[in-house]
């Protein structure tokens, strides 16, 4: 209506403005009382609308994602790692394709291309994969990590039974003789869950190698804290939790030996008791054994680690068992406390507690992902923790771009005690970090969606009874 009226009124000052039997000044003032008595009439106010009604400015689609919307970005993820992560050995100068594995020299290298396929990172990957296929139906996703891990399975065997010499190690050193958690610890849960999808070869010897290195070879603490010597000498990282509990967790659902789940929980409690801020209901990332005091910096993805690593022990551990409870009040704890945090797009930031940090992607989406599966298990009250998961994801969807890559991911952080340090690391579509939370994100979205379908209430996501 607005804009018919403005139309008519430049229609009359374009039809007289060449006319002498009206002067211009009067024109521009009948125009102006024109326009000024429509605004009179069709301003918004309290008594002809419905104010609470307004649609808000969102920054993210609010209230907007459906399942289609959910998978298509996660074909979209899939189809770029697809593309640019090739399961290959190569060598010599022209990088000639390795066609039999058993013959391949200690020279042969892995195909290059994005990414490693060996990291922690990737483990994390290979298991949202695996969660993604099993939401969907889709068996592209499984087979995705059954690919790799048949692919890691041949070079296992072959690299693990030759004399291999000192100066030139094999391209998978790091799986045959792993030197830290994050060599083992992610990689191993992975290949566990991939056994339980139906992959169709035994990858026991790589399992009892990884879980021989988390239980008996990996620096500890006096008390028995898995720990590391960098950048100072007895730290904990908080990190360390996911690279060491949900394997541990794994096994002990994989063997029904209660040893697993006693190491699991023990380490969960060594950590919490010196890591979790009770007041701020969230983790510092680095502790150092000796300091009676020092600054404590909560790094998101770190966060993310250790809510990961509650989820999926949760998840396996027997509720008969001695700490079960205890567990889950470290869970419930931290649930409540990251919520607190989250920002108004629906993301959380890098230091969680400082809200002039970057807001990250990373860390949002293992957040969501936590939170989606914590609501899909029961141990979260879908009415109330709903909505913030459901933000959680809209933020996180709209940093997968059209090629399928996952930005605002901050690179690979060691422990700082200084805010300059966090606050400036930088962000890269090639942090591996981002990709597979994206892929358990948005699988438990799906799964939630299914469950506990949302509507609109007032421009609220609300979850009815």
């Amino acid at each position: 209506m607005k804009k018919m009226i403005r139309m008519k009124c430049s229609d009359i000052v374009r039809s007289n403005l060449s006319s002498k039997s009206i002067g211009l000044l009067p024109l521009l003032i009948l125009v102006f009382a024109l326009g000024s008595n429509l605004y009179a009439q069709e301003k918004i106010t309290d008594t002809n609308t419905p104010l609470h009604l307004i649609q808000p400015d969102y920054p993210v689609p609010y209230g907007e994602i459906r399942q289609e919307e959910t998978q298509e970005v996660l074909n979209r993820v899939y189809g770029y790692l697809k593309e640019v992560t090739p399961a290959g050995l190569v060598e010599g100068e022209t990088n000639t394709l390795v066609k039999d594995i058993s013959i391949a020299s200690q020279d042969a290298v892995l195909a290059q291309g994005d990414f490693r396929l060996l990291s922690y990172e990737w483990g994390v990957t290979y298991a949202g994969m695996l969660a993604a296929a099993e939401a969907t139906g889709e068996d592209k996703f499984k087979e995705y990590t059954f690919d790799r891990l048949s692919f890691l399975n041949e070079l296992y065997h072959h690299y693990g039974s030759k004399t291999l010499s000192r100066e030139k190690s094999s391209p998978i050193e790091k799986v045959l003789n792993p030197h830290a958690l994050d060599d083992a610890g992610a990689m191993c849960a992975a290949i566990i869950k991939a056994r339980e999808a139906g992959i169709d070869v035994d990858m026991t010897p790589i399992v009892d190698n990884f879980i021989d290195f988390i239980i008996n070879k990996q620096y500890r603490l006096k008390d028995g804290t898995l720990a590391r010597n960098r950048p100072l000498i007895n730290t904990l990282w908080l990190d360390d939790l996911f690279m060491s509990v949900p394997a541990l967790a794994q096994m002990g659902k994989l063997s029904g030996e209660m040893m697993y789940f006693d190491e699991a929980t023990k380490q969960v409690e060594l950590f919490s008791e010196r890591m979790f801020n009770a007041e701020k209901g969230i983790y510092m990332h680095g502790w150092v054994e000796g300091a009676e005091s020092f600054p404590e910096f909560h790094w998101g993805r770190a966060n993310g680690w250790a809510f990961m690593t509650l989820v999926e022990l949760l998840d396996v551990l027997p509720k008969e068992h001695p700490k079960y409870d205890k567990m889950m009040s470290y869970f419930l704890a931290h649930a409540k406390g990251l919520a607190q945090y989250q920002s108004g797009s629906g993301f959380w930031h890098q230091l969680i507690d400082r809200e002039d940090s970057y807001l990250e992607t990373s860390a949002t989406a293992i957040y969501t992902y936590c939170y989606a599966k914590a609501i899909n298990n029961g141990w979260l009250d879908y009415r109330v923790f709903g909505p913030l998961t459901i933000l959680g994801w809209t933020a996180v969807a709209t940093k997968v771009n059209e090629k399928g890559q996952v930005e605002g991911t901050c690179v690979g952080t060691g422990m700082g005690f200084d805010p300059g340090f966090y606050y400036y690391r930088p962000v890269n579509v090639y942090a591996a970090h981002g990709y597979g939370p994206v892929l358990l994100a948005g699988a438990e979205i799906i799964k939630m969606l299914n469950n506990s379908p949302f509507q609109i209430d007032e421009t609220a996501v609300q979850f009815s009874e």
